[in-house]
């Protein structure tokens, strides 16, 4: 349900992001949707500082910036760095004074205390993505990790998942006793400068250097195929990951009105992912009328189910034959462009943003102050 402004006056949320992946997204475009209904939103920034182009986009969005210059939970090297960067964050609401404090790392709550209700988002943790990608034993680096999501999704005062099917695989993870608020991700339209050429070409972004985003598939999938496959994203992540392309043309980082230009062009987009508790590129492409061509898992089924083609994430023959077809009918490519763009416009940011909203006022409301999730975990 949505708000107007009136219904919220001065509300003042915290909210943690960081420049590296989705994430960043996600904070601006949702404090773009909030900033509608009268919220105004301050932004801390952890882990690297976001680019040019990332900033600029954050204050066109009304949003205040506070380059905090602490580590991320999943590149920390130590359980401490992360609690401390907690109780910092936890110190920063103190100053600031805010109405609600909004996490989207929400092992930033495990050892810290903060003067307002806490919402935390689960837009993906180290043990879902082991159970996704590689199965098996937790390595003892990624076991303190999930200790502290655990005990920070505990201490929250609501948590907020953008997907049914990750909010179900989060709380069978974590034995929580109550699944997560579901709050589908939205995504503003990328507006181009200029198109490149239309000739047919396959178009895939995020985070390539992250094996969830199973660039592999892709690149054993581009050695089959007669048109290009164009990839944007760094092939090396902060935490040291690396992936190579061989046949795949990395495009590096591309700024939004970038890759804004590639999609323009409505090349067939591919994704081959292992793990995506949603995927914000699935959407900017079919936002744009994109033919998509996804890997079949629960969250890209749950989202896009009838709007795209199907293939088993390491099926590279037929991710490439399912591409081949498309590339050599314009008609069907066109048709399934169309199906896409009309189910994208289910994940608006408006749709986010009144979503968000309604989670902030239920934990607002004197009748009621919002659920303590304080033992839900196991």
């Amino acid at each position: 349900m949505s708000a107007s402004p009136d219904q919220n006056p001065n509300l003042h949320v915290l909210m943690t992001a960081d420049a590296v992946g989705g994430v960043w997204q996600y904070a601006v475009d949702l404090a773009g949707g909030l900033r509608a209904h009268g919220v105004e939103t301050t932004l801390a920034v952890l882990g690297p500082m976001p680019s040019a182009d990332q900033q600029h986009r954050a204050e066109a969005s009304g949003v205040r910036l506070i380059q905090t210059g602490l580590p991320l939970d999943w590149t920390a090297d130590r359980r401490d760095e992360v609690e401390e960067a907690g109780r910092a964050i936890g110190r920063l609401a103190a100053a600031i004074g805010p109405d609600i404090v909004h996490l989207n790392a929400p092992a930033l709550a495990a050892s810290a205390s903060f003067p307002s209700p806490v919402v935390s988002v689960c837009h993906s943790c180290v043990a879902t993505w082991w159970q996704a990608v590689r199965g098996g034993a937790l390595p003892e680096a990624f076991m303190w990790r999930t200790e502290l999501v655990r005990r920070g999704y505990r201490s929250a005062s609501m948590l907020l998942a953008p997907t049914s099917a990750f909010a179900d695989a989060t709380a069978l993870c974590y034995d929580l006793a109550k699944t997560p608020r579901v709050v589908k991700n939205g995504r503003r339209t990328l507006t181009p400068s200029e198109t490149v050429s239309p000739r047919p070409f396959v178009f895939t972004a995020g985070r390539l250097w992250d094996e969830g985003k199973n660039l592999a598939s892709i690149d054993r999938a581009a050695a089959r195929l007669s048109i290009p496959v164009l990839a944007a994203g760094p092939l090396q992540g902060p935490n040291d990951a690396r992936v190579e392309a061989r046949h795949v043309a990395a495009l590096g980082r591309l700024s939004d009105a970038d890759v804004a230009r590639y999609l323009s062009a409505r090349p067939i987009f591919l994704s081959a992912a292992r793990y995506e508790p949603f995927g914000l590129a699935v959407l900017e492409a079919a936002q744009t009328g994109c033919a998509l061509v996804l890997s079949d898992i629960p969250t890209f089924r749950e989202l896009w189910d009838g709007a795209a083609v199907f293939v088993p994430p390491d099926d590279d023959r037929g991710m490439a034959a399912a591409i081949e077809r498309l590339a050599g009918d314009a008609n069907e490519r066109n048709r399934m462009g169309e199906v896409a763009r009309s189910k994208a416009a289910d994940y608006s940011v408006e749709a986010m943003g009144a979503g968000v909203l309604s989670a902030y006022r239920s934990m607002l409301s004197p009748k009621s102050p919002g659920l303590s999730l304080e033992g839900a975990a196991a």
